[in-house]
């Protein structure tokens, strides 16, 4: 055996001798660790069925975790599970089985609180789960990390995870491995753990067998056989089996087994290179030794078995099997280790448990992991095939997700829905280029340095940048833009004055690519440039580009594009020609699965403009719900349109110059649309609405138009002193407006009585639509949440951390809600938060809500610890303006009473 200091702290030992010497120690490594499995259950049972409900492929944790809640559900004597090699990996299975609450986001939290109910619940039971409670310590090297830390503990009264921020003094305490000297605290986390995801993935499938589920070891999926769009049946190496669902659990191979149907599943995953390191017995470890992240050393340990196993995540891993020639069994997964590669991780660990310089090594060991293009899991239906499902993605951190999503999961299957808001971690979040092989090879080098990275407010991907661009896309540049990726599309967040300069003294006439990056939780370096352009998209003239946004036709030769859309949408979309409607699509519960704009071109052609996250997912959404004889036609044509945003109180007058069609209100009033010609241009269709309240039009122009419309309002708007605005600035107009985005706000569980639409839901329009049942039932029961306006005081946006989303809202002192996006009001000049409230009784239970509670409360945010005073609005302020006009007072987002659009109700 080495010694750590020998064996390479000083990088004296020679590379190749290490790697000849790692076949020994893995086989004892792995020797040792199967006798410390559980061999109580049997793996593989039955004979392949002829027919079954739902098949799964993958005998992992997270393929047992689905088995598992089927069954539960009723539905295990009709489920199936294969596995192409052994159940939960066999003995050559490896993982850190850390289990951690704490994630991103809420949905993902719900997720893994899940699966530690799970596990305690089937060891009180008497299954083998290996769950350990010994709390995760994360230590702080900066300030900014301890504001994140601050900002964890304030979440988690809204997220109900106990944890505390504690001195240096007091993480030695829990842990006296460490070295404190160079850390400002920590943030200690009691009820995490630790578990062994191989005990989990048997004991799940024994629990699963017991109910009737058939579990089948070294059988080979070979097709998912489709028919019309639709999941009947999977041919393996053992036989044929018809089945009405499919689920892909296949983990490290999820990517390669979505290609085995008609049409191919696009699973985006990449595998990279992975560590984990794990030392010969310490004497006097203690077995209660806490979860040690330092994510500012991109490192992490943990007690196992009296050794310690450590880890971490690189901020540039080595992807792995580039040749696309996938392994095919788990122990091909297991790579040489690179211990140049894993000399930066080794160098923090030795810094932060200086004790492990004098400890002998048992293994190193490099196994492929598999990493989405986001750094988020893969959750729920495929958009190419109705019915098959895919539970993939965990990142290495499987155990925490699986018993989560594999609940999720079921519940959709069995039920349509899943109790946990799930949208976020769909597949239908991603579009073709995603799957790219060359974008996730280069996306996976950075994307696990992410999981330790400091994630600041709208963090950028810095590769597989510069896919989508518009045609303007030059010319933005030129202006200064400084870019966000949505949907691998580059829109501008702001526009810098100095960026626009160095092309005006460029000789080469081009400026090199310029992302979008806020490095701080307080003020931002583009506060004062994000401010002028507020300024004149409320009192001037601005342009924005709007060509990211979702663009789709739906047209039919008869009215049966009508029938379609009025049960798909909640608000009456039978309006004039010319019109434009605003309005939800909503699922049985009444949550909203789209948010959009419709707008009628003719009699039996509709035009839907709707979130750019939303391309692949509402177009699924509405094609499972065409008619079966084809009348209906689908069209996307995002890419089609370069859409440009005139915005401000002189638009009117600037476009009125370029086109020969009467601008008037009379003739084009506010909510219309119209067909103009602008420039030399023609076919331009033009909205007179701009989606965040203020004046304005937005004008899809056919790309071969593009550049010579944008030319011709840059020309013609110099003399209104036109300005480019951004998406920061426009997010600024809507948060103060009270408009609420699908995707921030709004979710599958959000529905528009709780949001303040109840006036765009139209149950007297003459046909039934999805989800009218819920919405008059929670009409008549009374809602239990309620969308929020909250204007913080006595807070100093110069000095103090800025609210971000997330932060808990207090009401009397009493938690009641969260924020979920935040801007800086500079109207109101203070910080303005979005987010829902409830009426909690002192068990945790929702009470329906009236206006006059919510409003006769006194609200506080909690930003980092700190809780500032807030004023609070249910309905849209009326913003002071220089130009009033009755067209902007007329259109609010929320408001009590309102029958229709202004276009009908002035009809």
């Amino acid at each position: 055996m080495m010694v750590f200091i020998r064996a390479y702290s000083n990088r004296s030992c020679n590379a190749l001798s290490v790697a000849s010497t790692r076949c020994s120690l893995l086989k004892g490594y792995f020797d040792s660790r199967r006798d410390q499995k559980c061999q109580k259950y049997s793996t593989s049972t039955g004979i392949l069925p002829k027919n079954c409900k739902v098949a799964i492929c993958g005998g992992g944790v997270m393929g047992a975790s689905v088995a598992y809640h089927l069954a539960q559900l009723g539905w295990g004597p009709q489920t199936v599970v294969i596995e192409q090699d052994k159940l939960g990996g066999g003995e050559n299975s490896f993982s850190s089985d850390l289990v951690g609450v704490f994630k991103p986001t809420l949905s993902q939290v719900r997720l893994c609180q899940s699966s530690v109910k799970l596990y305690q619940e089937l060891e009180s039971q008497g299954f083998q789960t290996g769950w350990k409670q010994c709390g995760s310590l994360c230590v702080a090297r900066t300030r900014d990390r301890m504001i994140v830390f601050q900002r964890m503990k304030s979440q988690s009264v809204s997220w109900g995870i106990k944890c505390e921020i504690v001195d240096p003094q007091k993480a030695k305490e829990l842990c006296p491995l460490i070295r404190i000297d160079d850390i400002k605290g920590a943030l200690w986390i009691p009820e995490d753990g630790v578990a062994d995801s191989y005990k989990i993935c048997l004991s799940l499938l024994e629990a699963a067998k017991q109910k009737g589920v058939v579990v089948l070891e070294k059988c080979k999926l070979l097709e998912v056989v489709c028919d019309n769009g639709k999941v009947v049946a999977i041919d393996t190496s053992m036989g044929s089996v018809d089945c009405d669902y499919y689920v892909n659990c296949g983990g490290f191979w999820a990517r390669k087994i979505g290609q085995r149907s008609n049409p191919s599943v696009k699973i985006p995953l990449h595998p990279v290179e992975h560590y984990y390191l794990r030392t010969n017995p310490i004497s006097n470890l203690n077995s209660q030794t806490p979860v040690v992240r330092d994510q500012d050393g991109s490192i992490y340990f943990r007690e196992l078995n009296g050794c310690i196993l450590a880890g971490g995540f690189e901020l540039e891993a080595k992807p792995a099997f580039e040749n696309a020639r996938c392994p095919d069994t788990s122990a091909g997964r297991k790579l040489l280790a690179d211990w140049d590669h894993f000399h930066v991780l080794l160098e923090q660990l030795l810094h932060r448990v200086p004790s492990l310089a004098n400890a002998s090594l048992d293994s190193l060991v490099n196994i492929a992991e598999t990493f989405t293009p986001d750094c988020k899991w893969i959750v729920g239906q495929a958009p190419e095939i109705a019915n098959y499902y895919v539970a993939a993605g965990m990142k290495t951190v499987g155990i925490s997700a699986a018993g989560g999503v594999g609940q999720g999961v079921a519940q959709t299957i069995v039920n349509g829905y899943s109790q946990y808001d799930l949208y976020e971690l769909e597949m239908s979040r991603f579009l073709g280029l995603h799957n790219n092989r060359r974008f996730l090879r280069d996306r996976v080098r950075e994307v696990p340095g992410r999981h330790y990275s400091i994630q600041y407010p709208n963090n950028e991907f810095k590769t597989g940048r510069n896919l989508r661009m518009s045609p303007i896309y030059p010319k933005l540049k030129e202006a200064g833009a400084v870019f966000e990726q949505v949907m691998g599309y580059e829109r501008p967040s702001w526009f810098e004055p100095e960026l626009s300069k160095e092309h005006l003294h460029s000789y080469t006439n081009t400026r090199k690519f310029t992302m979008a990056k806020t490095n701080t939780f307080g003020k931002p370096d583009w506060f004062d440039i994000v401010e002028a352009e507020y300024e004149a998209c409320r009192e001037n003239v601005s342009l924005l580009d709007y060509s990211s946004f979702t663009k789709l036709d739906i047209q039919s030769k008869g009215r049966e594009v009508v029938d379609l859309l009025q049960y798909l949408c909640s608000n009456d979309v039978d309006v004039p020609v010319g019109s434009i409607i605003h309005t939800g699509m909503q699922n049985v519960r009444g949550g909203y699965e789209n948010d959009c704009s419709l707008i009628r071109l003719s009699e039996n052609h509709y035009m839907m403009i709707a979130p750019t996250i939303q391309q692949t997912r509402c177009k699924i959404w509405i094609q499972r719900h065409l008619p079966s004889d084809n009348s209906v036609s689908l069209t996307d044509v995002t890419s089609m349109f370069t859409a440009i945003c005139l915005m401000g109180p002189f638009t009117r007058h600037l476009l009125s110059e370029m086109t020969e069609t009467n601008l008037s209100p009379k003739s084009f009033p506010f909510f219309t649309y119209k067909e103009l010609d602008v420039g030399l241009a023609n076919g331009i269709r033009a909205l007179n609405l701009t989606h965040t309240g203020e004046l304005g039009y937005v004008l899809y122009i056919p790309n071969e138009f593009a550049l010579h419309v944008y030319n011709s309002l840059i020309q013609a708007g110099k003399k209104y002193n036109l300005k480019h605005a951004g998406c920061y600035a426009m997010k600024a107009l809507r948060v103060e407006k009270f408009y609420a985005f699908w995707g921030q706000d709004l979710d599958t569980s959000t529905t528009p009585l709780e949001c303040g639409r109840s006036w765009r839901v139209k149950f007297d329009k003459g046909m039934d639509f999805i989800g009218r049942d819920a919405l008059l039932r929670q009409q008549e029961e009374g809602i239990k949440r309620i969308y929020v306006q909250l204007l913080l005081n006595d807070h100093d946006p110069d000095t103090e951390m800025w609210s971000w989303g997330g932060e808990p809202i207090f009401r009397d002192k009493k938690y009641v809600g969260a924020t979920t996006t935040t801007s800086y009001g500079f109207t109101f000049k203070k910080q303005v938060c979005l987010g829902f409230v409830q009426n909690l009784d002192s068990h945790g239970n929702a009470l329906p809500l009236t206006n006059e509670y919510v409003l006769s409360g006194e609200y506080e945010v909690e930003i980092a610890g700190t809780r500032y005073p807030a004023k609070v609005n249910i309905n849209s302020p009326n913003l002071p303006t220089k130009y009033p006009d009755k067209e902007r007072e007329s259109y609010l987002a929320t408001r009590d009473k309102m029958v229709s659009e202004p276009l009908l109700r002035n009809n």
